[in-house]
């Protein structure tokens, strides 16, 4: 077994949308759970995670230059992430298709790279 990383992304217009009222706030935290225990209970899960605020920085460069972040394009922010085991990358893509986040954002499936230290 492979370990993989689902960063999941969408933006904050779709964001305020599926939180912008304490019932679809419910709803959603209802759909993510139930989707993480199903994971858990098929064996997928390794890692369940965080949710990651939407602030932040990133620095680059050899000038080690302090930019607003953390996002990859200016309209889509990365909101949390899970680690999961799968057999291969397919079976891992396979797994995703059931996020809830899926309605309204995105599911970037990232091979963790086995390192020895």
């Amino acid at each position: 077994m492979s370990d993989f990383v689902y960063l999941f992304r969408s933006t904050p217009q779709a964001q305020e949308q599926a939180l912008g009222t304490p019932e679809r706030a419910q709803q959603s935290m209802q759909s993510w759970l139930a989707w993480i225990r199903e994971l858990e209970a098929k064996g997928y899960l390794k890692d369940p995670g965080q949710p990651l605020d939407r602030g932040g920085k990133v620095v680059t460069g050899k000038q080690r230059l302090v930019t607003d972040g953390p996002f990859t394009e200016a309209k889509d922010v990365v909101l949390g992430f899970i680690v999961i085991q799968a057999r291969d990358l397919d079976e891992a893509l396979e797994v995703s298709k059931g996020c809830p986040i899926l309605d309204d954002g995105s599911v970037e499936v990232r091979p963790i790279m086995a390192m020895s230290l």
